[in-house]
């Protein structure tokens, strides 16, 4: 049965993708980043990734209420926000650069693999996030993986070009 709470917290049913929902969910979330970048900017993908939050609780929420299973692994909008924190430095550095967004591909995907690589290990405060319960520990989890892979991804930067 449709309803939109689904539609969106497995943004657009990438969550129900096999394997690995998650990395669907981030890939997906990369596509959309580059479309979003493309035609806002990085500030346009920086608000779209804080009402991105705010939506992803709130159907997060909806989906599992009184359910046992508190992060089901076909919601992924919680990726999606995460993996758009991540590519926010790769979004700022190719406005300065005022090139598009493509041609920092290594950024990119060092922002997809690092974030992946938080989500799945939960080093440190991912985990500590990702034992919190209820909509809140679904979404924070995937937010402080997204702003350790953005500092991956500065690091990076920073190695690469000075």
């Amino acid at each position: 049965m449709f309803s939109v709470s689904k539609l969106w917290a497995t943004f657009f049913y990438t969550g129900l993708l096999r394997p690995a929902p998650g990395t669907w969910g981030s890939a997906a979330a990369v596509i959309a980043a580059w479309g979003i970048v493309s035609w806002q900017g990085a500030l346009g993908l920086a608000v779209l990734t804080v009402m991105m939050f705010a939506v992803g609780y709130l159907v997060t929420d909806m989906e599992t209420r009184g359910k046992d299973d508190h992060d089901p692994s076909e919601i992924v909008i919680d990726e999606v926000v995460g993996q758009w924190i991540a590519l926010l430095p790769v979004a700022i550095g190719a406005g300065h650069a005022g090139v598009p967004i493509t041609a920092l591909w290594p950024g990119i995907l060092t922002a997809f693999v690092a974030f992946r690589a938080f989500d799945i290990w939960k080093p440190g405060p991912v985990g500590w996030a990702d034992r919190k319960h209820g909509p809140l520990g679904v979404m924070l989890d995937d937010v402080v993986a997204g702003i350790m892979a953005a500092i991956v991804v500065m690091i990076g930067a920073w190695l690469s070009h000075g």
